[in-house]
């Protein structure tokens, strides 16, 4: 009998305020993701790395993150980038001390954060993804979102097949970029956000929008760009700073999940004003996308 080939880990430490069961509620929200599959506090996550499969486990024990491969073991250039990958969807690199400390003394936050204590913004390190949820989520619930999502991607997504099991990684921007409008509008996007997840997606595989490019700006510049592309409004464009680029200054202040949190968490009988918010926000100065994140967390 052939024995099976040792599995490959990776180890990543992490924080000593890391909390793993908090990141899962967050990614575990909706039973439609397809992006990974949560079990048994082990999430399963498929990348393409150019033109490579990456299939990992990844678990939290010991202080450390570990990712054991899948299905094979990935080359060199895979398995740092599936390195790199986790560590950004977890924001592993944020020394999240002086968002405590001031999280402490804030009336709003300071409940939110000890319950939740740990809890980081799970990010979407591809730039095409975050444009493309930040689009589809506009101006509808997040179930009919989630689903929007789960076409997009068992149509245009690559999958790969293991012991029965699909996954499936998001459908990059070259795919998306040679799509017309109406393949979009046959899975229920609206033409209009049809029209700007395409264009994007041509921005990006024409080479006229980079990632690194972005993050060699200020958040002043950045928002600047990101608005002047068509379909990208002030949310949008802070949801892409907060999750993609890292901006932990991004503030998607017309969010309507931040505003039934705060509804919510402050025991309202209506949403608070935009005015009202920037007040509330006042103390939360470089950490608005974590005070954002930790209210969203209290809707789940």
């Amino acid at each position: 009998m052939d024995s099976k080939p040792a599995i490959e880990r990776l180890k990543i430490p992490t924080p000593a305020d890391f909390n793993f069961a908090e990141c899962l509620a967050i990614l575990g929200r909706s039973d439609q993701e397809l992006l990974h599959t949560i079990k048994e506090e082990r999430i399963t996550k498929l990348l393409v790395i150019e033109d490579e499969l990456v299939l990992f486990d990844l678990s939290h024990s010991g202080e450390a993150l570990h990712i054991e491969f899948l299905h094979r073991s990935p080359s060199e250039q895979g398995k740092q980038a599936a390195l790199r990958y986790v560590i950004e969807w977890f924001d592993l690199e944020t020394d999240l001390q002086p968002f405590y400390a001031m999280a402490a003394s804030d009336p709003v936050l300071r409940e939110v954060v000890e319950n939740h204590a740990g809890l980081r913004v799970m990010g979407m390190p591809d730039l095409f993804e975050a444009f493309a949820w930040a689009i589809t989520g506009q101006q509808i619930n997040l179930t009919f979102a989630y689903t929007l999502k789960r076409r997009l991607i068992e149509h245009f997504g690559t999958s790969l097949t293991v012991d029965g099991v699909d996954y499936w990684a998001f459908p990059s921007a070259e795919t998306i970029a040679s799509l017309e409008v109406d393949q979009l509008r046959t899975l229920q996007f609206s033409g209009r956000k049809a029209e700007y997840i395409i264009g994007i997606a041509r921005e990006l595989s024409d080479g006229r929008l980079f990632k690194d490019e972005l993050l060699e700006k200020t958040e002043q510049q950045v928002e600047k760009q990101l608005v002047a592309i068509r379909g990208v409004g002030p949310w949008s464009a802070h949801y892409v700073m907060m999750k993609c680029l890292r901006f932990n200054s991004a503030f998607p202040i017309s969010d309507v999940g931040l505003h039934n949190a705060l509804k919510h968490q402050l025991g309202l009988e209506r949403k608070p004003t935009i005015a009202e918010i920037e007040n509330l926000a006042e103390n939360w100065t470089g950490w608005q996308a974590y005070a954002t994140f930790y209210l969203w967390r209290v809707l789940l």
